[in-house]
């Protein structure tokens, strides 16, 4: 079996998507904590009082994650460790956090990282990121109707979004930890066609056939 994680814009998919995964496969699922979470609230009110809170408190939950998922070896998680610092850099950009934050962020991070290199199952088998037009996640967004979230009368939330959506395709493209495909969720209704779900489930177990020969030709 083996573990997997989504990564994506806010509203992009990943809970939906790691769901049917993990129900497809019989894994167990690790979602990102949003209703239990005590800042995230506080954070879109007052970002640049609570952005390095979020940070360190997101940090810390999913280091937690990926040791529990990495340990069991069969399992799906709908954020991981490895795209954290994305969202770091991205409210640094805007002011949110300091450059002293981001080397103490970084610090632990790294720290974080060379924890993990003592596991015996290092990184994931394959990275799962959802990509789509920013008209469509904001879309998402919208509909989930989570009150924080909405960016009416908001526009420096909005601009959080755009920026945050502008950088995901470098960090994508820099992400080396394991394979990675990347799944248009514009191509796929998961919600509503068992043929999509069986499209995509497609891709990702030949993304993961593929990923274990290239391990096994290299060890």
């Amino acid at each position: 079996m083996s573990v997997l994680v989504l990564a994506g814009m806010i509203g992009a998919g990943k809970s939906t998507y790691t769901k049917m995964i993990s129900n497809k496969l019989g894994t167990q699922a690790f979602y990102e904590s949003v209703d239990y979470n005590p800042i995230l609230d506080k954070f879109y009110d007052d970002p640049k009082k609570w952005a390095f809170s979020l940070q360190i408190y997101f940090l810390n939950a999913r280091f937690r994650s990926i040791k529990d998922a990495l340990v069991d070896d069969n399992n799906v998680l709908d954020r991981s460790i490895y795209e954290d610092a994305l969202f770091t850099h991205v409210n640094h950009l805007q002011g949110n956090i300091s450059i002293e934050e981001m080397d103490i962020y970084n610090d632990l991070l790294d720290n974080m990282m060379e924890e993990l290199e003592g596991i015996p199952k290092k990184a994931p088998d394959l990275l799962i990121y959802l990509d789509g037009p920013f008209e469509i996640i904001l879309e998402r967004i919208q509909e989930r109707g989570r009150d924080f979230e909405q960016i009416k009368d908001n526009p420096d939330l909005l601009a959080y979004y755009r920026l945050l959506y502008d950088n995901y395709e470098a960090w994508y493209e820099s992400y080396n930890h394991s394979a990675k495909i990347k799944i248009s969720i514009a191509d796929y209704d998961i919600l509503n066609s068992e043929d999509d779900q069986d499209r995509v489930m497609e891709v990702i177990q030949k993304a993961v056939a593929e990923a274990r020969f290239e391990n096994m030709a290299q060890a």
